[in-house]
């Protein structure tokens, strides 16, 4: 490869892949001599890319956090990949970071080929990012606690409970898990030697400490279905267990994403368990399904299905007519 800024592009291009490159390998992939490889990378130092070297057999060449930001070299997947995850961020709930998503995604775009331009306003045409709605995240906050996750950190913050309530934590940071909107970190809190779920949009003044964290067996293997189950024990919410009668292969397509929780029992029934927030939300659920049922758990929705035949019959104009059995 003779073009020298074609080559620079091609030699940058493989120095961000993470790992360490020797100079023979380099040499041989861009068909050029190991001296000019020598030469290429004072090039890009030049050019502010910091590349560091180590010697030795197993040495070679690796790009290195620097104290500026270069420019990247990006595959056509991953630019289309990057201009469309910018589009998406600027509508979700991380705070301060629509604007910037904005003027990175011009910045992108005016330089993007016009068939990868086509490409990202294909799915751009194709699709419809519901603003973000309620409380939102200071991302200065996930920084902190990505960083000191990655380094062992503990941390300290201020922390709002649900009734306004203000405290200050100390504790381990595990993971963060995104769900649904919000964000959430598991960490162990150090003051009630405990595992604790935080909200992140709650959190205030978080900084890492330089404590180191002890070793613990984590809370769950699967954090982000502990972080869900906490979420459902903290709220306000009804567990229900219904017997219905249709076999579950029936019923399954009715139900979507919550079919995962039904149970064949045979004799063309299934049980089916589910939980909301609401008696009307579950009573809803289940007459929509429409076929007949009965409730197992919880006597508060037994009492709210039969409240609702109550005042459907009567609106009917048959008042005076028994409840049917639910």
């Amino acid at each position: 490869m003779t073009d020298t800024p074609a080559r620079l592009l091609g030699l940058l291009s493989l120095l961000q892949t993470p790992r360490e490159w020797p100079g023979s390998e380099l040499a041989e992939r861009l068909g050029v001599s190991p001296r000019t490889i020598r030469r290429d990378i004072e090039r890009l130092r030049e050019l502010g890319y910091p590349v560091e070297a180590s010697r030795g057999v197993a040495g070679g060449y690796r790009l290195v956090a620097g104290t500026a930001m270069p420019p990247l070299v990006l595959d056509d997947e991953e630019a289309v990949a990057i201009a469309v995850g910018l589009r998406t961020a600027a509508g979700q709930s991380v705070s301060g970071i629509e604007e910037a998503s904005v003027r990175a995604l011009a910045k992108l775009e005016q330089v993007l080929p016009a068939r990868l331009r086509r490409r990202v306003g294909t799915i751009g045409t194709a699709t419809v990012a519901v603003p973000a709605t309620g409380p939102v995240v200071d991302p200065a906050q996930l920084t902190v606690f990505a960083g000191a996750i990655t380094n062992h950190e503990t941390v300290r913050f201020r922390y709002r409970a649900h009734d306004g309530a203000e405290t200050r934590r100390r504790a381990e940071p595990l993971r963060l898990v995104a769900a649904g909107r919000r964000w959430y970190l598991v960490a162990y809190d150090l003051d009630r030697a405990d595992w604790r779920v935080f909200r992140a949009d709650r959190v205030r003044e978080a900084q890492a400490t330089g404590g180191r964290v002890a070793r613990r067996e984590p809370p769950a293997t699967d954090l982000a279905a502990y972080v869900l189950d906490r979420f459902y024990d903290l709220a306000a919410s009804y567990r229900a267990v219904a017997v219905l009668a249709e076999p579950a292969a029936q019923i399954a397509p009715r139900l979507g994403q919550a079919a995962a929780d039904l149970t064949d029992l045979g004799d063309g029934r299934c049980r089916w368990r589910s939980h909301a927030d609401t008696l009307d939300w579950l009573a809803f659920r289940l007459l929509g399904l429409g076929c007949a049922f009965t409730v197992e758990e919880p006597a508060e929705l037994v009492a709210h299905l039969k409240a609702l035949a109550s005042r459907a019959n009567a609106a009917a104009g048959d008042a005076d007519r028994p409840v049917a059995a639910l």
